[in-house]
């Protein structure tokens, strides 16, 4: 015996879900992933509320043995299914590198939500090839050490390690005539 549950198409609960690619990914992948979760959205009857790239970033850990990722924010109104359907599509892409889905609030009226089409807008990603940023160590992360780059601190060290040029050796004394051993 199954029993049916009536779906009010009018309530429906807030998720939001992060999800980072892999730091690799050009424009073009990140936004086939961007719209297939879109699509696995609008598939359920959800409504996307807001779409967000937040760009490359480093890792805290090591994920899939990458140190950096490209992280996308998005939020929507979902029913029952709408969630397992996002994170299935998101498990199948292999430029997803981890996801996560938080509910934020449940039984909202749809009726009385409000959507700028701007923060729905699926933007381009730009993602540059050379990675500029520099690896920042804890301390400097904080600013608790120096601002010195690396190329001057090796430069730094170099000069420390550098032997001192002696003054060119004087050629040795003529030998010394010795006296005639006294017979």
């Amino acid at each position: 015996m199954t029993t049916e549950v009536q779906i009010d198409p009018k309530r429906a609960t807030d998720y939001e879900t992060v999800f980072i690619l892999r730091p690799d990914i050009d424009a073009e992948g990140s936004e086939k992933v961007i719209s297939r979760v879109v699509t696995a959205i609008e598939g359920t009857s959800g409504r996307l509320t807001k779409v967000e790239s937040w760009g490359r970033r480093k890792l805290a850990y090591l994920v899939a043995k990458q140190r950096k990722g490209v992280y996308v924010y998005v939020r929507y109104m979902g029913f029952r299914g709408t969630v397992a359907e996002v994170e299935r599509n998101l498990r199948m892409l292999d430029a997803v590198i981890r996801y996560q889905t938080v509910l934020n609030a449940k039984d909202i009226d749809l009726s009385k939500v409000t959507v700028d089409p701007e923060e729905v807008k699926v933007r381009r990603i730009e993602l540059s090839s050379v990675d500029d940023e520099r690896d920042e160590t804890f301390e400097q992360s904080l600013g608790l050490a120096d601002d010195q780059s690396p190329s001057r601190r090796e430069r730094e060290r170099e000069r420390e390690v550098e032997p001192v040029e002696a003054a060119p050796a004087e050629p040795a004394p003529a030998a010394a005539e010795k006296p005639a051993a006294e017979a």
